[in-house]
């Protein structure tokens, strides 16, 4: 991973500790698809190419299709999300923009209705985590391109 910014290693705690999330992510109630959906749209959001082209190349790797990844920015438009995709997606939009202004409550009614509470727990770790994720990433000028998913042919 190659990056404008030198990165010392007392830094590199942060990054362990952020990585730590990960690994809980990685076995949480949140299905790994719905999961590379909403890292790829919140990346999307927020401009990190770096983060983009990881997640892209991440869930093609894990199965999805080129349709519903080049239809990502418009899934509202789009016939081929489930109902459970859609809340989690919107809850990932709505956060992402927190900022601008508060999440609705009609958002939280819709992701009650696909998601538990331990679900909408971990939904919102992922939410944040690769918020957080595109931060740093922008932030130390992480150049993409060289990424390779795991498992994918080199």
């Amino acid at each position: 991973m190659e990056s404008r910014v030198k990165v010392d290693k007392s830094s590199m705690d942060a990054y362990r500790a952020l990585l730590g999330v990960e690994k809980y992510l990685a076995q949480c109630s949140i299905e790994k698809s719905l999961r590379e959906l909403i890292k790829l749209r919140v990346s999307q959001i927020n401009g990190c190419a770096y983060c983009i082209d990881m997640h892209w190349k991440d869930a093609r790797a894990s199965g999805e299709t080129e349709q519903r990844l080049y239809g990502l920015p418009a899934w509202r438009e789009s016939p081929y999300y489930t109902e459970r995709e859609r809340a989690g997606l919107l809850l990932a939009e709505e956060l992402t923009r927190i900022a601008d202004r508060p999440v609705p409550d009609v958002v939280h009614e819709r992701v009650r209705e696909q998601f538990q509470d331990r679900e909408i727990a971990d939904l919102t770790w992922a939410i944040a985590a690769i918020n957080a994720w595109n931060r740093v990433n922008i932030g130390l000028g992480t150049v993409p391109g060289d990424y390779q998913a795991p498992g994918a042919a080199h």
